[in-house]
């Protein structure tokens, strides 16, 4: 019955699925969500609880990292760094691959830096929901060809297809030893960078082309009231006056929206009121600023 605790890195590229499975694993909104590819930047721990056959305890800490793509920016390559550091810091990886998109150039990369390093490796197929059963098989026989992986799930993080299989299994895996974190925590990620991720939540969802690309949100103050709720007020930095002009939105209708759905996902998340208040500022280069980066929970890579 001893208690067993360790982390499990969530790799893979761009929208595979690493953030809806790091929600649906935990049931909680600690990742935020959209359509569009690297919309996860800086690596986010979930901390969940597993009961094992023994009677003991797993604490299982999932770290939702990054989509690794080809950097060009600052920023691109502290997000890339952050995957590959979440990955090496791992006791297990779990390398989320999208069954619709199967095997791409990025990919094969990816499976090509992970093969000679040794590291305990298994292979989760995602969105099995969305492809024929008979496309399966061959995939996942063309993946393990590839490198050596200790075991392979085929999962649905949105439907929840063999999520419990794959939990309990982790849960016999990570090592032995005390949990880290009490048992009743869900994240290490603070409500300031949870509130910033939010607001960006919804610029992602409710803007288009490279503006989600070209912003990025600080939480500038947290004030508690006396009445228990909370005041925040959150500045969008955007790299062009033209981004400016459509977050705003005709009238302010833009950012309107943006901070309402943005507060009403942050009222939920702590169980409480909460005043939201965005500003909109043009920083153009922001993506190259060492603050910047660091503001939003990634570390420069050396």
């Amino acid at each position: 019955m001893a208690p067993r605790c360790g982390f499990v890195a969530i790799l893979g590229a761009p929208n595979a699925g690493k953030s809806t499975l790091l929600n649906r694993l935990t049931g909680a909104k600690l990742s935020i969500v959209s359509p569009k590819a690297q919309t996860t930047r800086a690596r986010v721990l979930g901390i969940l609880m597993r009961p094992l056959a023994d009677g003991g305890s797993a604490q299982l800490l999932l770290v939702d990292t990054p989509g690794i793509f080809v950097p060009r920016r600052r920023l691109d390559r502290a997000m890339v760094a952050a995957a590959w550091t979440g990955a090496a810091d791992a006791d297990l990886t779990l390398l989320l691959v999208d069954a619709e998109t199967g095997i791409t150039p990025r990919l094969q990369d990816i499976i090509a830096r992970l093969a000679p390093q040794g590291r305990r490796l298994w292979l989760v197929l995602n969105k099995i929901d969305q492809v024929p059963p008979a496309r399966l098989l061959p995939l996942t026989a063309a993946l393990t060809a590839l490198a050596a992986f200790e075991q392979t799930f085929m999962v649905s993080a949105v439907t929840g297809d063999g999520l419990e299989t794959l939990l309990d299994a982790l849960a016999r895996a990570v090592p032995e030893g005390p949990h880290l974190y009490p048992e009743d925590e869900l994240t290490d990620l603070p409500d300031r960078l949870l509130a910033a991720e939010l607001v960006r939540e919804q610029i992602f969802l409710q803007t288009h082309d490279e503006v989600p690309y070209a912003a990025t949100v600080e939480t500038e103050t947290w004030q508690e009231r006396k009445d228990g709720s909370v005041r925040i007020d959150v500045t969008i930095y955007v790299a062009r006056t033209g981004h400016k002009a459509i977050l705003i939105g005709e009238g302010g209708a833009r950012v309107k929206a943006i901070g309402s759905r943005a507060r009403e996902e942050l009222a939920r998340l702590l169980e409480r009121k909460v005043h939201l208040f965005l500003n909109v500022k043009e920083r153009a280069g922001w993506d190259e600023e060492g603050a910047r980066i660091r503001a939003i929970g990634l570390e420069e890579p050396k």
